[in-house]
C-alpha cells in the first residue's frame, strides 16, 4: 500500500508560510538542492525544473495532493498545472472548476480521495500542503519529512491547522546543510 507524505517547509516555529503567504524568506542552499535533487526530484515545479537543471525520474512520489494555498501560487503566475510530472489533485471548495486536464479538483472529502489514492498501485502520495487540509489529513499522514529552516517569523500560516488529537511519530532520519536546515523524516508510530 502506498504512504502519504507531508513533505514541506517550515520555520523553526513551524509555519509554511508568512501571513500573506510569503515563501520567499526560506534560505536555499546548493547542498539542500543537491539532496532534494537526488532524492525527490519529482518536489521541485516542472516549470522551474529546467532551470534548477533536474531533468530526473520520479523517484519516491507520482501523485501530490494540495490545497488552494499551495496551488494558488502557480495560477498567479499563470502556471495551471505546476506539477505536470505528476497526477495532480487540488482539495477546495472555493475554486469552482480548474480548466487543466493534468489537474482534478477535488471539491470535498480529502479523507476518501488520500484512501482510494492509497489503496492504488505505484509510488507513494505527496501531500504538498497547506496547513487546513493537512489538519485535516493527519489520520491518513503515515510520514513526516520536514524541511525546517533557521527562520523564525512569528506568524503566518502554520504546517497543521485543525482539532487537537496528538498523534505520535517515530524519528527516522535528520540531515543538516550548510544554510542551517535540517531535513527530518518521522515515520508514524
Amino acid at each position: 500500500m502506498r504512504k502519504l507524505s507531508y513533505y514541506v517547509g517550515t520555520t523553526i516555529d513551524g509555519f509554511i508560510a508568512g501571513p500573506g503567504e510569503e515563501i520567499d524568506f526560506f534560505p536555499l542552499a546548493d547542498d539542500m538542492m543537491e539532496f532534494i535533487s537526488a532524492g525527490v526530484p519529482e518536489t521541485v515545479p516542472t516549470h522551474i525544473r529546467a532551470q534548477s537543471g533536474i531533468d530526473a525520474a520520479n523517484r519516491r512520489f507520482d501523485t501530490v495532493v494540495m490545497g488552494r494555498g499551495t496551488y494558488q501560487p502557480a495560477l498567479d503566475i499563470d502556471v495551471t498545472s505546476p506539477y505536470a510530472h505528476l497526477r495532480q489533485y487540488v482539495v477546495s471548495t472555493t475554486i469552482p472548476e480548474i480548466a487543466d486536464p493534468g489537474v482534478e479538483l477535488v471539491p470535498g472529502d480529502p479523507i476518501g480521495l488520500v484512501r482510494r489514492l492509497k489503496k492504488e498501485e505505484g509510488l507513494d502520495v505527496w501531500l504538498a500542503g497547506g496547513g487546513k487540509l493537512a489538519g485535516s489529513l493527519l489520520p491518513e499522514i503515515d510520514e513526516l519529512i520536514i524541511k525546517r529552516y533557521p527562520v523564525a517569523v512569528g506568524a503566518g500560516i502554520p504546517a497543521f491547522t485543525g482539532e487537537f488529537r496528538p498523534l505520535p511519530f517515530t524519528l527516522v532520519d535528520t540531515r543538516t546543510f550548510s544554510n542551517g536546515a535540517a531535513v527530518t523524516t518521522y515515520a508514524r508510530a
